[in-house]
């Protein structure tokens, strides 16, 4: 059960339906019968259930409304088939799972500590259902959730290309946030006189007074800004870059783009904050920085390291098949509801 918000896969942002798409396609690769639960219309391969007729806005006064209609439409549909388990990527859908004899499972993408932490939505949910962490980084913060085990997000390799040969720009591929650091970005690349290429758009209001604020004033010939990207284009920018900034402001849950980016053999520039050290190997497929001060210098360290290493930490770490491998095991050890 994907959150509604965003096609399925998206076509730009959209990281929790890239990775509930990639799921479910992974499942069904194993011979699993799936159900993918979500808005809009989808190619996946296993069977689709929507619930709104188009991906609904992110960010408004009506997003809670939104949540709530997902969740019952949802249920209504689950109650339908005969189901071993129902794995939740929403915020809403848990509130059903005592209404249902299959046992349901959350994973937890929001942060649960540091800056717009949801730590008090998923003890509540962890009351009703066990829940996954995608970072043991995201598991250590909050020790005394209903944790039932950790699963890292999975990227489909072949669908990113590797490329040795990287060109002068660094990127910066995301949400126009403050608790992204694009103004950080900005500046470390300013001092490192590299042209930076911003890559992504706003969600919400208040990251579009932030855009507005903190990065429209310095565009221009060495900072370019190109919207929100998808497809081709995106994964030729992710793959094409010197390195990838990550400057992240908050802890960090996971971070898709830094698995994204070794994909593409593209090393990143990171703070340390959340789950960036356990993706990003510090001297091998990027460089993690204690300050903002430090990341100049870190973008030339970077562009030296072996984009060879970066696709082979991908590989071996954030395939799809070793997500799903994780999340069978979990499926497996889920009691059914008692008493039901």
């Amino acid at each position: 059960m994907a959150p509604p918000f965003y096609a399925l896969p998206p076509t730009a942002y959209g990281g929790i339906e890239r990775v509930c798409f990639w799921l479910a396609e992974g499942l069904v690769d194993r011979g699993h019968d799936v159900t993918l639960v979500g808005a809009g219309v989808s190619p996946t391969r296993a069977r689709f259930l929507r619930t709104f007729a188009e991906p609904q806005p992110e960010g408004t006064e009506a997003e809670a409304t939104v949540e709530v209609l997902h969740a019952a439409r949802a249920a209504a549909a689950l109650a339908t088939l005969d189901l071993d388990v129902v794995h939740d990527h929403t915020r809403a859908g848990p509130l059903t799972a005592t209404a249902r004899p299959a046992p349901t499972l959350v994973t937890a993408h929001l942060p649960v500590a540091g800056p717009e932490h949801q730590s008090e939505l998923y003890e509540a949910v962890g009351r009703l259902t066990p829940l996954v962490a995608i970072s043991e980084a995201q598991r250590r913060a909050k020790p005394g959730l209903n944790w039932a085990g950790t699963v890292a997000n999975g990227i489909p390799l072949d669908e990113y290309p590797f490329v040795a040969d990287k060109d002068e720009f660094v990127l910066y591929l995301g949400r126009m946030s403050a608790q992204k650091g694009v103004h950080l970005a900005i500046a470390a690349a300013r001092e490192a006189a590299r042209r930076l290429v911003v890559a992504g758009a706003w969600t919400t209001p208040s990251e579009r007074a932030y855009f507005e604020q903190d990065v429209r004033p310095h565009l221009g010939e060495a900072v370019e800004w190109v919207g929100e990207v998808s497809g081709a284009l995106r994964t030729e920018l992710l793959s094409r870059a010197a390195c990838v900034l990550f400057p992240v402001c908050w802890e960090e849950p996971f971070g898709l783009v830094l698995a994204e980016a070794a994909a593409c053999g593209t090393p990143v520039v990171a703070l340390r904050a959340g789950a960036v050290p356990e993706i990003v190997a510090d001297g091998e497929t990027g460089v993690v920085c204690e300050s903002p001060s430090q990341l100049p210098a870190a973008i030339e360290a970077a562009t030296a390291l072996e984009p060879g290493r970066c696709r082979a930490r991908a590989a071996a770490r954030f395939g799809v098949d070793r997500m799903v491998e994780g999340y069978e095991l979990i499926y497996r050890r889920l009691p059914r509801v008692a008493g039901r």
